[in-house]
């Protein structure tokens, strides 16, 4: 039986409605993604890949088209079943960090599961096991303002794993950082993909960024215009 796409889209526009009629954010894109690849998408400021983006995450709604995600039709799904499965199935990782100043890093690690309904005691053993992965066992009650930008985007990081998704959605992660930490973000995210076979779809203009990726899609003017395997990968050394 052939393996169910963790991504699977067909035909898919959106549109918003302006004063002087529809702009096309997306136009007829069609694409499917199988579990375990490391996808980069790129294309300039305007060209889609946000509103593309926002759309594989359950935070907007195609105009028309069909996106089924770990094979489940997401426009069958009212409000609060989108919500919850969004929750289930993806992790993200902005390029904000939006973590919580007040809370530690063990809180923010433990939203998720917050949302989720997990008793507090299983939250802080998952939260300490996933800030030990990323390298900040040292930390957990630590508070954002006392890290550097490139620790906290490892709790992000730690955040969008801690409830075990099938797919980790990363909008510009190394965007806030200088060359040497986003070189060791990236590690991370090739590190997950590797060993632990997580789906990755990750957001970025920077080429050396999208070295990493298994596979480049390009997107201009609402369009996918190229789908091209990356032969030569960067694994690199944590």
């Amino acid at each position: 039986m052939p393996e169910i796409p963790v991504i699977r889209i067909e035909r898919l526009y959106k549109e918003y409605p302006t004063a002087a009629g529809p702009v096309h954010a997306l136009s007829d894109v069609s694409l499917s993604i199988n579990a375990g690849e490391f996808v980069a998408v790129m294309g300039a400021s305007g060209s889609g890949k946000s509103t593309f983006m926002n759309i594989l995450g359950c935070l907007d709604a195609q105009t028309s088209g069909d996106y089924y995600l770990n094979g489940k039709d997401v426009r069958s799904l009212d409000k609060d079943r989108r919500a919850g499965f969004r929750n289930e199935v993806i992790g993200f990782v902005f390029q904000g960090f939006n973590l919580l100043s007040r809370a530690t890093l063990m809180e923010n690690v433990a939203l998720p599961l917050v949302y989720s309904g997990v008793k507090r005691g299983e939250r802080n053993v998952r939260s300490k096991k996933f800030l030990d992965d990323v390298g900040l066992g040292r930390y957990y009650d630590s508070f954002p303002n006392k890290i550097s930008g490139g620790q906290q985007q490892r709790v992000a990081i730690a955040r969008a794993l801690v409830n075990n998704p099938k797919l980790i959605l990363a909008d510009e992660p190394t965007g806030n950082l200088d060359t040497k930490t986003s070189r060791e973000i990236m590690e991370i995210f090739s590190r997950l993909n590797r060993e632990k076979g997580i789906t990755i779809v990750l957001v970025t203009h920077e080429e050396d960024i999208a070295s990493y990726a298994g596979r480049r899609v390009k997107f201009k003017d609402g369009l996918i215009v190229s789908d091209e395997k990356n032969t030569k990968v960067q694994k690199g050394v944590e």
